[in-house]
């Protein structure tokens, strides 16, 4: 394998996980959600995961794929793979934990650190009650916290594979990924770093905790990388690129459009989606 694209392909799936950072970030600073900006954002994720998924990964997978067998098998292989790479992202999905589901969004309205002041004026009075409270109610958030951390992390973790492999396949490709794919893990930062600020008053822990949920990406990388060591062969790969656009496919569909609509931006989301299959079309041809 050539070292400076290995290199190039960990570094890029790095700075896609670390992008939950940013949203972690966000949540400290930010004084409202731009909920537009999100929608409009996430459904560009979504048409430039969903195009080259489509044109450029599976077609890849094909053309690899025919090289061995005749047509007609090749393509029922191919989409055989494809949808083993879903069932994979749903397979994955179906195992978390629904305490910290990442499709539940959270808002950087919701960081209010002010209301774990026992001692507000509207708490007078009843300082010991609201201590109790605060325990219990800083515990449960603390835990849904972890969780989504958790959640993210093994969510994340196809997406690893699918933008390293996508990187090692085509520059252009792989840098179209890992901006999606970050750009899906900034809400997800957001989910993680909300409650874990509001049960602790600590910045610090809500960012490191938004930021280690992001690491599974290259941990996914790694695997990518073991994937391709150990299958390194023109067949073995048509299977591995198949699975690769079923299972981004899937994190279109799955997660990236749903959050854009969870946002209440409908069409703004849509208006995304296509925008991002143009650009990213329009960059295919000519870089390409």
């Amino acid at each position: 394998m050539n070292s400076s694209r290995l290199l190039f392909a960990f570094a890029i799936t790095l700075f896609a996980g670390l992008a939950t950072g940013i949203g972690g970030l966000i949540a400290f600073f930010a004084k409202r959600t731009k909920t537009t900006f999100l929608a409009f954002s996430l459904g560009f994720s979504a048409g430039v995961m969903i195009f080259i998924s489509f044109t450029e990964i599976l077609t890849g997978a094909g053309d690899i794929m025919r090289m061995n067998y005749d047509a007609k098998t090749a393509a029922w292989l191919t989409f055989i793979a494809f949808v083993a790479g879903i069932g994979l992202s749903a397979a994955i999905d179906k195992i978390l934990p629904s305490e910290g589901n990442p499709h539940e969004l959270k808002r950087v309205e919701q960081m209010h650190p002010g209301s774990r002041d026992p001692d507000k004026p509207e708490c007078q009075g009843r300082r010991d009650q609201s201590r109790r409270d605060h325990n219990i109610r800083d515990r449960k958030l603390m835990r849904i916290g972890t969780f989504t951390a958790i959640a993210i992390g093994v969510h994340n973790f196809p997406e690893g594979i699918a933008t390293f492999i996508s990187a090692m396949s085509d520059v252009t490709v792989g840098i179209s990924i890992a901006v999606a794919v970050a750009i899906h893990n900034i809400p997800e930062g957001i989910a993680v770093s909300v409650p874990v600020f509001y049960a602790t008053g600590s910045r610090r822990k809500a960012l490191a905790w938004s930021v280690l949920s992001g690491f599974s990406e290259p941990i996914g990388a790694l695997a990518g990388y073991f994937i391709l060591t150990l299958f390194d062969s023109g067949i073995s790969l048509g299977y591995v690129f198949a699975m690769v656009a079923g299972i981004m496919v899937y994190i279109a569909f799955d997660e990236l459009l749903p959050a854009a609509h969870k946002y209440g931006k409908h069409h703004v989301a849509i208006y995304g989606l296509i925008s991002g299959m143009i650009m990213i079309g329009i960059s295919l041809i000519l870089l390409g």
